[in-house]
C-alpha cells in the first residue's frame, strides 16, 4: 500500500513540474510576440504611418470612463475593430531570432520609456501653468478674455442661464450660449460648467488659480475649483440677434398693482416687442410684459402665474384705452429662470428610498429634471449614462444605493429588484409613444430619429416582439410587489404639470414654493427633449403589432383597476 502511494504522489509531483514547464514557455512565447508587435508599430511611426495603416481611434471614445456593468442602455454591443491591423507585415525567422534583434528590440524599449517618462513630465508641467497660459489663449477665442474671478456658488453673479458638458465643453461654445440668449458675459468653471450673466464678479482671483482645462479643447482654460474664466460673449450681428428665441406667451388681463409685482419697468413712446425683450433680457428677467407703452420684466408668480390667457383681440392696439389697461402682451425672452436651477445632493441619507420606475421611453429623464428643479437636489441611477451626465444629471455618477439622491431611476423589474426600494413613483406611458421613443434613443441618441431604412429593417418588428411584452410585465410586477406607489401617467404630466408636479413632490416628502414649481413649468422641456424631423405619413406598428400591444394594454388596464388605483387614460386604449 505504501509503495503504491510513493509511485502516486511521484507522478503528480513530475506532472507538477510538467505543468509549471509548459506554462512557462506559454507566457515567454506571449512576451515575444508581443514585442514584435510593439517593434512594428515603433517601426511604422518612425518612417510615418500611412493613411491606410493608421489605427485611428473615433471621437466619441475621447475622454470616455469605465462604462458601469448595470446599464441596460445597449446590453449586445457590437465588437469594435481596428481597422488597419490586417496590413501589417510579418517579419522573416531569421530577423525573429537574431540577437541584433534583441539588442534593437531593447533599445527602442529605453527610448520608448524614455519619451513617454518626458511626456508625462511636460504634461503635469503644462496643468500647472494652465492658468497663465490662458491669457495666451483668449486671442482664438471671439470675445475679451476678462480675468479670473472668485465664485460663490450661494451668491453667483453670472447666473442669468448654467449650462453643462462635461466632454465637450470649450470657451467658444459657452460664449455663444450666453450670446444668443442676449447675456454680455460667459464664465467658465470646473472645466466643463458655463454660466451667463450680464455683471462681473465682484471678486477678482489670482490667474493662475483659473487652472482647469476646457473638456473639448486642449490648452483652453475654463476656470478652476471655486473660479471663473469669464470672457465677455460675442455681440451677435443683425441677422443673429433676430434669431434669438422670442416666445408669444399670450393675452392675460394685467394684475392690480402691475408695477408692484414685476421688478423692472420702462415707459416707452412707440414701444415694440423687440424694443421690451432686449430690455428685460439686459436685466436678466425671463418674461416680458407689454401693457399700452410700458414694458415690465419679471417672473411667473403666484399673482401672475400665466395659467388664464385671453383672447389676443382683446391686446390689439386697435382696442379702447379702457381695453388697454385691462390686459397685457406677454412674452418669453431667450433670458433662463434660474430661480429652479440651483441642486445639491442630500446632506444626510435619505431614510426612505425612493425609486423612479418607469419602462425606456415613458419620459423618466424629463420626470428627473422636474423633479431634481421643483425639490433643489439630484436623482440617483440605477445605471450610468454618460450623456445625461455631461449634460447636469450628476447623480448618475453617485452610487444608486448611497442614498444621498432624492430618488433614483431604474428600469427593472422582478421581485428582488422592486422589493430593495421602500416606495416609488410609477411613471406610465402609452406603450404605442415609448416603444416608438425606445428604438429612437437606442438608433439615434436622445436627442435624434432613427432613419427610414432602420424602421423598416427586421430590427422594429423584432423589438416590437420583445418589448411590447416587457411594458406590460414591468407595471405588473410593480403592482404586484411594490411596497408604496404613487401612479403617474405621463400624458397627465405633460397636461397638468403643477398639479402632477406637486404630488410627486408631496409623496417625496419635500415642501416646495409656488414660485419655484412655476420656475419649473417655465423650464418644463429641459435638455432632452427630442427634436428634428419626424417621419411623416409613415405607419411604423402592422396590424399584429397592434394587436399584440392592445392585449397588454387591457391586461394592465384591469390590473391597475384591480388594486384601486386609476385605469390607463383612454387614448391607450385600441385604435
Amino acid at each position: 500500500m505504501a509503495k503504491a502511494f510513493f509511485r502516486l504522489q511521484k507522478f503528480l509531483r513530475r506532472t507538477q513540474f510538467l505543468l509549471f514547464f509548459l506554462t512557462a514557455a506559454y507566457l515567454m512565447a506571449g512576451s515575444l510576440l508581443l514585442l514584435q508587435r510593439t517593434r512594428l508599430v515603433i517601426q511604422q511611426g518612425s518612417r510615418g504611418t500611412s493613411a491606410s495603416q493608421a489605427l485611428p481611434v473615433p471621437d466619441g471614445m475621447a475622454g470616455v470612463g469605465i462604462i458601469d456593468p448595470r446599464t441596460p442602455q445597449n446590453p449586445r454591443p457590437g465588437p469594435r475593430l481596428l481597422v488597419g491591423m490586417d496590413t501589417m507585415q510579418e517579419p522573416g525567422l531569421e530577423q525573429w531570432h537574431s540577437p541584433q534583434w534583441l539588442v534593437s528590440r531593447n533599445s527602442e524599449l529605453r527610448q520608448l520609456r524614455r519619451r513617454w517618462f518626458h511626456g508625462f513630465i511636460s504634461e503635469q508641467e503644462s496643468m500647472q501653468t494652465a492658468g497663465f497660459k490662458a491669457m495666451r489663449h483668449t486671442a482664438e477665442h471671439k470675445g475679451t478674455y476678462m480675468g479670473c474671478f472668485s465664485d460663490d456658488s450661494r451668491e453667483r453673479t453670472l447666473k442669468g442661464a448654467v449650462f453643462y458638458d462635461l466632454r465637450k465643453m470649450t470657451v467658444s461654445h459657452c460664449q455663444e450660449a450666453c450670446a444668443e440668449r442676449a447675456y454680455t458675459y460667459a464664465g467658465l468653471a470646473y472645466g466643463a460648467e458655463c454660466y451667463c450673466g450680464n455683471r462681473l464678479p465682484a471678486a477678482a482671483a489670482k490667474p493662475e488659480e483659473c487652472n482647469s482645462e476646457c473638456k473639448g479643447e486642449k490648452g483652453s482654460v475654463c476656470g478652476g475649483v471655486n473660479r471663473l474664466s469669464v470672457y465677455r460673449a460675442e455681440e451677435p450681428r443683425a441677422g443673429a440677434r433676430a434669431r434669438r428665441n422670442v416666445i408669444y406667451r399670450g393675452c392675460f388681463r394685467a394684475p392690480e398693482n402691475i408695477t408692484d409685482i414685476f421688478p423692472a419697468s420702462l415707459i416707452q413712446p412707440n414701444l415694440t416687442v423687440e424694443m421690451c425683450s432686449e430690455f428685460c433680457s439686459k436685466k436678466e428677467f425671463p418674461l416680458a410684459v407689454i401693457h399700452g407703452r410700458q414694458c415690465h420684466c419679471g417672473y411667473p408668480t403666484g399673482r401672475f402665474t400665466l395659467h388664464d390667457g385671453t383672447n389676443r383681440l382683446l391686446c390689439s392696439q386697435n382696442t379702447s384705452s379702457e381695453a388697454e389697461g385691462k390686459y397685457c402682451l406677454v412674452y418669453q425672452t431667450p433670458v433662463q429662470d434660474t430661480r429652479c436651477t440651483d441642486r445639491k445632493f442630500l446632506t444626510t441619507k435619505s431614510k426612505v428610498f425612493v425609486a423612479l420606475s418607469s419602462f425606456p421611453g415613458a419620459g423618466n429623464t424629463w420626470a428627473r429634471h422636474l423633479i431634481e428643479h421643483a425639490t433643489g437636489y439630484y436623482t440617483g441611477s440605477y445605471y450610468f449614462d454618460g450623456a445625461l451626465y455631461n449634460k447636469g444629471f450628476k447623480g448618475e455618477k453617485d452610487h444608486w444605493r448611497s442614498r444621498r439622491t432624492i430618488c433614483v431611476k431604474t428600469h427593472e423589474s422582478g421581485k428582488t429588484e422592486i422589493e430593495m426600494f421602500d416606495s416609488a413613483i410609477l411613471l406610465i406611458r402609452n406603450p404605442y409613444k415609448s416603444l416608438v421613443a425606445e428604438f429612437n434613443r437606442r438608433y439615434a441618441g436622445h436627442l435624434g430619429h432613427a432613419t427610414a431604412r432602420t424602421w423598416r429593417s427586421k430590427e422594429w418588428p423584432d423589438f416590437v416582439n420583445s418589448y411590447a411584452s416587457w411594458w406590460a410585465s414591468h407595471v405588473l410586477d410593480w403592482l404586484k410587489y411594490g411596497k408604496r406607489l404613487l401612479i403617474i401617467h405621463y400624458e397627465d404630466l405633460k397636461e397638468s404639470l403643477i398639479p402632477k408636479l406637486k404630488e410627486m413632490v408631496e409623496f417625496l416628502n419635500m415642501t416646495v414654493s409656488e414660485d419655484r414649481l412655476l420656475c419649473v413649468e417655465n423650464n418644463r422641456d429641459g435638455n432632452f427633449k427630442r427634436s428634428g424631423a419626424k417621419q411623416k405619413d409613415f405607419e411604423p406598428f402592422t396590424q399584429e403589432m397592434k394587436d399584440l400591444i392592445n392585449r397588454y394594454i387591457l391586461t394592465v388596464d384591469e390590473a391597475l383597476r384591480g388594486r384601486n388605483f386609476t385605469g390607463l387614460p383612454r387614448e391607450y386604449v385600441p385604435r
